[in-house]
C-alpha cells in the first residue's frame, strides 16, 4: 500500500509544533487508498506517541536509537530503514538545522527527489510539485522530480495547519540493527531566534506597509498597535528599509502569523510573497487608498481609506 511518511521532531523531551504541521500536509496531500505513517526517532521515541496521534495518523512507527539527542548518522539510517519499510511517494521533515544535518546526504546516496524550505506542495500527474523562494524570495519556484519514486520535501514551519483532534492509530517498533552515533553533544545553549517577539504565536497583528510613507510615523502606529492590543508587524519593504525588525516581517520571506486570528493591513497592497504569510489568518481587515489593492481580495472587511485617518479613529475610539 502507498503510503506518505512523516519524520516527527523532537527537542529536549518535547515535540516540536511543525511536527504536526507535517501531518496537516500529509492529510491534505494523501489520495485515496493512501496510508499517512508518522516516524519517531529516539532512544525515548515512545514517549512521543500520544502528541503525534492524530487524526488522520494510521501508523507511528517508532525507532529506538542509542542517543536521547539527535544525531545526524542516526536519523540518517533510521529514516533510510523507515523508507525501505513503508515505500512511501513522498517523505515529509522540518526545515530545521537537524534536517540540514543528514538529508541531503540520504537523498544524495539513494537517490531521492528534495528540495527545501518548501512552503507549497501539490500532486500533478502523479507527481510531486514543491514550490519554494527563489533569488531572495522575490520570486515562487516550482520544482518537479522526474524520475524519482520517492520524494523528501523538508517544508518550512507555519506552511500548515495542524488539526488537534485526537486519535487511536497503529504504533508499530521498527527495529533497525546497528544505529550508531559518532558524535556526543556535550551541552545544549538556546539561541534566540533573534527579535523581541515571536510572531508565530501571537493573536492579534496590526501590519504596517508602505503606506506609512516615512520611518517617522512609525511611532506612532507602535503607540496605537499597543493601544488597541496588537502587536505590530510589517511588510518586507518596512523590514528591508530597517524601521521594523526583521523579526516581525510577515511573509514568504519572513514568518507566518500561523496563530493570528485577526489582522489589520495598513498601508499593505498585498502582494503574493505578503499574503503568503497570512493565509492561516481567520479575519483580515485591509486598510489602502487603492480601491483595486490585491490586499481586498483576501480581506473579510476592507476600508479604501487614508491609514492616518483610520489610526485618528482607532485612537479616538480607544482612548
Amino acid at each position: 500500500m502507498s503510503s506518505i511518511l512523516v519524520i516527527a521532531e523532537h527537542r529536549r523531551g518535547e515535540l516540536r509544533p511543525v511536527s504536526l504541521e507535517l501531518v496537516a500536509a500529509a492529510n491534505e496531500l494523501r489520495a485515496a487508498g493512501e496510508q499517512v505513517v508518522v516516524g519517531l526517532i529516539g532512544k525515548n521515541a515512545h514517549a512521543f506517541v500520544a502528541a503525534v496521534s492524530k487524526e488522520g495518523v494510521d501508523e507511528i512507527a517508532t525507532v529506538t536509537a542509542p542517543v536521547e539527542d539527535f544525531d545526524p548518522d542516526v536519523s540518517e539510517e533510521a529514516v533510510r530503514a523507515l523508507i525501505a519499510q513503508y515505500s512511501p511517494s513522498l517523505v515529509l521533515i522540518p526545515h530545521s538545522v537537524d534536517s540540514y544535518g543528514y538529508v541531503a546526504v540520504l537523498a544524495a546516496k539513494d537517490q531521492l527527489g528534495l528540495a527545501t524550505d518548501v512552503y507549497k506542495i501539490a500532486r500533478e500527474e502523479g507527481g510531486w510539485v514543491a514550490t519554494r523562494g527563489g533569488y531572495g524570495q522575490k520570486v515562487a519556484v516550482e520544482l518537479d522530480f522526474p524520475g524519482r519514486s520517492c520524494v523528501c520535501l523538508a517544508v518550512r514551519s507555519g506552511s500548515y495547519k495542524p488539526n488537534e483532534a485526537a486519535a487511536s492509530p497503529t504504533v508499530t517498533a521498527v527495529d533497525v540493527p546497528a544505529l550508531q552515533a559518532r558524535s556526543t553533544p556535550l551541552d545544549y545553549i538556546e539561541v534566540s531566534a533573534g527579535g523581541d517577539v515571536d510572531i508565530t504565536t501571537v493573536p492579534f497583528i496590526m501590519s504596517v506597509g508602505r503606506g506609512l510613507g516615512d520611518e517617522a510615523n512609525l511611532p506612532r502606529f507602535k503607540e496605537l498597535a499597543e493601544q488597541v492590543g496588537a502587536t505590530l508587524c510589517c511588510s518586507r519593504p518596512i523590514a528591508d528599509s530597517g524601521w521594523l525588525p526583521k523579526s516581525r516581517q510577515v511573509g514568504q520571506s519572513g514568518k507566518t502569523a500561523s496563530a493570528c486570528k485577526l489582522y489589520i493591513a495598513m498601508g499593505i497592497s498585498g502582494a503574493i510573497q505578503h499574503l503568503a504569510g497570512m493565509k492561516h489568518v481567520e479575519t483580515i481587515i485591509a486598510v489602502n487608498t487603492d480601491p483595486q489593492a490585491s490586499i481586498f481580495n483576501v480581506a473579510k472587511y476592507g476600508i479604501v481609506g487614508d491609514i492616518f485617518e483610520v489610526a485618528d479613529a482607532l485612537e479616538q475610539e480607544f482612548s
